[in-house]
This record gives structure tokens, sequence and C-alpha cells, in this order.
């Protein structure tokens, strides 16, 4: 990512001086969107504690619109520092993770007799979504996403879901066509997988791309706190999909913690690299309950697939909007150097007078 200059290189008013060295003083020992929120006069977690930067910007409880009406507005000097210390903070993220957990690793599996095994764990965890902004999340293997399940179209699978919360849960397969009894629906398909017991899915993957899997147990809470994962399926002829050089996830989230990307809010989100002239793939969740336009600066998508379905004829375009529980693919041809804002552009979702919040990353082209 490029050079942003130091908080030292300007120098602004007296007044300014006070806020930057205030604010940057917080977010260097380890604050983001907390620390932004605090630094305007706002506390965390004064409606809920999933309150985020999203939140503090009077977005979405009325508590913090009020206070944010109350305030004082930031001066130029002070909202220019907000908006460094945030970029500088992100970029500090790219080098060296400046929040505690990372989600949607790749789960590990056993093969037993031809069959790929894998086990999830559902259970209550403490996830840090911006520097000192905690929030409880219900989890599957302790993160935020949950881990991505890499399955092989065709290649029979079995997932062992094991319930360590205190109220029952299910697992559904969203995008796959499973045995009816494997489709995780409570009452509809299987009884609840009740505190303290396991249960056995075993189905063969299929279609393959880009899919997911979540809870269809009280799912308003259980899937925006956390439970719910990518799974992808390899295609048994890997000709039917683009070539790429990358392949990256970019998971929506807006129950969180605020306006999240791969459970992590701004300036904690990953930062993609690619070097120029690579094809780089990203594979688009939404698990929320909004819908959320992504858009890409100075690059351009070629989107081929929707929910794991190859498109009749791939299409263009530089921001995508991406409904709750859809699932896009696009290859972006890496052509352009430079560092590329990546955004949700419902401008509420990702930057305020505190600079960018939320669902904003960045992708960086060699």
């Amino acid at each position: 990512m490029g050079h942003f200059p130091a908080a030292g290189d300007t120098e602004p008013s007296t007044g300014g001086r006070i806020a930057r060295r205030r604010f940057l003083g917080v977010l260097g020992a380890g604050g983001g969107a907390a620390a932004i929120a605090a630094s305007l006069g706002f506390r965390s977690g004064d409606a809920k504690d999933e309150t985020s930067a999203g939140h503090m910007a009077g977005m979405a409880h009325p508590a913090t619109a009020q206070r944010a009406a109350a305030a004082a507005p930031p001066s130029a000097d002070e909202m220019d520092a907000h908006h460094r210390a945030g970029v500088e903070a992100f970029e500090r993220n790219r080098l060296a993770p400046i929040t505690a957990g990372t989600g949607a690793l790749d789960a590990p599996f056993r093969k037993e007799g031809g069959r790929r095994v894998f086990e999830l764990t559902a259970e209550r965890t403490s996830w840090e979504v911006t520097p000192g902004q905690r929030v409880e999340a219900l989890a599957f293997n302790g993160m935020v996403p949950g881990p991505t399940l890499r399955m092989v179209e065709g290649e029979p699978t079995r997932v062992v879901v094991h319930n360590r919360l205190d109220q029952s849960t299910s697992v559904h397969w969203h995008g796959q066509r499973v045995p009816n009894a494997m489709d995780g629906v409570t009452y509809l398909t299987q009884e609840p997988i009740r505190p303290g017991e396991t249960f056995v899915y075993d189905f063969t993957p299929g279609p393959s791309g880009t899919h997911m899997y979540h809870s269809h147990h009280n799912s308003t809470e259980q899937v925006t706190k956390g439970l719910a994962g990518a799974l992808l399926v390899q295609p048994a002829e890997t000709a039917v999909e683009p070539a790429a050089d990358r392949d990256y996830l970019f998971i929506l989230n807006d129950g969180l913690g605020g306006f999240t990307v791969n459970g992590k809010g701004f300036p904690a989100t990953p930062a993609y690299t690619a070097r120029r002239g690579e094809r780089v793939r990203f594979r688009f969740l939404n698990y929320g309950a909004m819908a959320h336009p992504v858009h890409l600066h100075g690059l351009t998508y070629e989107v081929f697939a929707r929910d794991g379905y190859p498109l009749p004829q791939p299409f263009r375009c530089d921001t995508l909007t991406i409904a709750p529980f859809e699932r896009w693919d696009a290859i972006v041809l890496a052509d352009n150097p430079g560092t590329w804002a990546f955004h949700c552009h419902i401008l509420s979702h990702a930057e305020g007078p505190a600079g960018m919040f939320g669902m904003f990353s960045a992708l960086h082209v060699d």
C-alpha cells in the first residue's frame, strides 16, 4: 500500500494538534472505531454491545444519533486528523493484524473411507471487530465468519456439528442440493441440535461454486452474531471456472459489530493485494440483512457467476450489489497499479466525520 504522511508532516491549528495527538495516542495504543467514537464524544455499547463506528455516525441507534446532534461538530483539522489516523491504522493492519482473531480460515478435514470429514463446534466467544471493540459472538470453531469449508463436487462429505451453546441450533447448507433430511431446518427436516448434543450431516456436494452454511434455528440472532461461513465447492472439472492467480473472500455482515468485511470493521478490514497483470478472483457473500453495493476504484469486475451458477454471459461493472445471502463471483484484472479503495457504496456504511469505517477496504496492485 502507498505511503501516507505521518501525523506530524503538517502543522494545523492548535486545536487540530491537540485533537490529533489525543486521537493518535488512543489509536496507537490499540484504539479503532471505539477510539474514533470516544474522540468525538461517543461511548461504545450505549444501545447494544454491537455498537460500531457505523452506529457511532448515528446511522443505527437513536441514542447515538441524539448525542451526535448535541455534540459540537469537529473542526476541519480534527476531521482531517481522524481520517488520516484511520488510514494509517489500516496500513498498520496490512503489515500486522491490529485486532485479535481471524475469520474464515480454511477448516481442517480428515479422510475416512473416501469421505471428507469436517468438525464444527458452535459456542459463544468474544470477537474483536475493531481495535478495542469486542462483542459477544456465536461462532463456529471460535471464529467469525466461521471456518471455510472446501469440498469437491461429487466427493461424499460429512460435517459433525457439536453444540456448546446455551440454546439449540442447526446448520443449513445454503445453495447445496442435499437430501431433505440433511437440509438443517429445525422441526421441518430435523430435530434441533440441543445444548450439549452432536448431529452428523452427510451429503455429496453439488452444485460447485461459491456457497455458504449457516444456522437455521433462531437464525436472526444466531446468523447475524456469527454462525455462518463460506462453503466452497471445487468443480469436478476445473475448466468450468475461469483461471485466477489469487482467490479472495469478501464476506459482508451488518449485524455483529456494525458493518464488517470478513468479520472486521475498518481499519481492521482485510487489505487485498495483487501483482500487476494478475487475475484476481473475488467471492462476494452477504450474511447480513441489507443489500450492499460494493464498488472497486480504478479497476473492473468481470462477473461470471451468481449463487455458484455460471452466468450465460459474463458482464463488466465496477459496482456490484450483493443482496442478503447472495453470492457473486468476479475476476479483476490487476492492470492498474496503485492502492484502490474497495467499499460498500452506501456511504453511511463506510465513511463519516471520523473517516472511513465499517465496510471499507482496499486492493493494492504492485
